[in-house]
């Protein structure tokens, strides 16, 4: 599991029908969305990847071998988020988040590529995981060789073409001595300002204290880059105090008890259920 790293000073009403609901929750998206760059969308597992890429390299850390899991958590999280998905309901015996299982909640096509292949597999399965279960499945991290099947391929080289398709990185080859490498630098630098600042601002002037006040795209986005150990990037270049209130506040949030939290706010269980799962891990 990753950790928070100290900088050093020296440096219900009636229910609607499915395809309403689905609509309800893509309008949702777009609304929790104003603020951000009108001309580009993107999906959570398009920014937790646009954080931890080297700007001028165009790959992520050769040591980071959190960010593969994380992208599976962002994919579950942003079909919860999109109305797709959802936790089963509390019972006496299933009162934990990583017991309950994820249930399909509309199988109605994102338009994106992967979070739609997720939708088809968590549709195939003969009987309900949980959350931990599906980002090890979708992450291949799995004994059973029947369920191989659900583990989602080059998830890394295909999140940086639809990066690419907007315009946000470009495509090099570069060579390492023994082999050539596909590399995405990135092409257009304010994207990537404008995604680092609001998550300093969240941290700082937009700070709430209170994960119940907090948009939940940028709620999800700071689980997930704690998750895949890229959240150091978001605030590195801060200056030294405000890199200490920003870290101490990060970690402040990341430790509160999900299993607390998730009742609180609805439509959050799962952001919950993805940072008990790495907590576990």
């Amino acid at each position: 599991m990753t950790t928070l790293t100290r900088r050093g000073r020296g440096k219900n009403s009636d229910k609607k029908p499915d395809g309403e609901e689905d609509a309800a929750a893509d309008r949702d998206l777009n609304d929790e969305d104003a603020n951000d760059s009108k001309d580009i969308r993107l999906t959570l597992m398009e920014e937790v990847l646009l954080l931890g890429l080297k700007d001028k390299e165009g790959y992520t850390s050769f040591w980071n071998d959190c960010i593969s899991s994380g992208l599976r958590g962002g994919i579950l999280i942003e079909l919860a988020l999109r109305g797709r998905i959802q936790l089963e309901p509390l019972t006496m015996r299933k009162k934990r988040l990583l017991d309950r299982k994820v249930l399909l909640k509309s199988d109605a096509p994102t338009g994106d590529v992967l979070l739609d292949e997720t939708l088809r597999h968590i549709k195939a399965t003969e009987s309900a995981e949980t959350v931990q279960t599906w980002i090890e499945l979708l992450t291949g991290e799995t004994w059973n060789p029947f369920k191989l099947q659900y583990q989602l391929r080059n998830v890394r080289e295909r999140i940086a073409k639809n990066l690419v398709e907007k315009g946000i990185l470009t495509t090099e080859k570069q060579n390492f001595l023994l082999f050539d490498m596909t590399t995405h630098p990135v092409s257009n630098a304010t994207e990537k300002q404008r995604l680092v600042k609001k998550l300093q601002e969240s941290m700082l002037e937009r700070w709430v204290n209170d994960p119940c006040r907090m948009d939940r795209r940028t709620l999800a986005l700071l689980v997930l880059a704690h998750a895949s150990d890229v959240l150091e990037n978001v605030f590195a270049s801060l200056a030294d105090d405000k890199y200490d209130v920003a870290m101490n506040r990060s970690k402040d949030l990341l430790d509160l008890n999900p299993e607390v939290e998730a009742p609180k706010a609805k439509g959050a269980e799962i952001i919950w259920a993805v940072l008990a799962a790495f907590n576990k891990s």
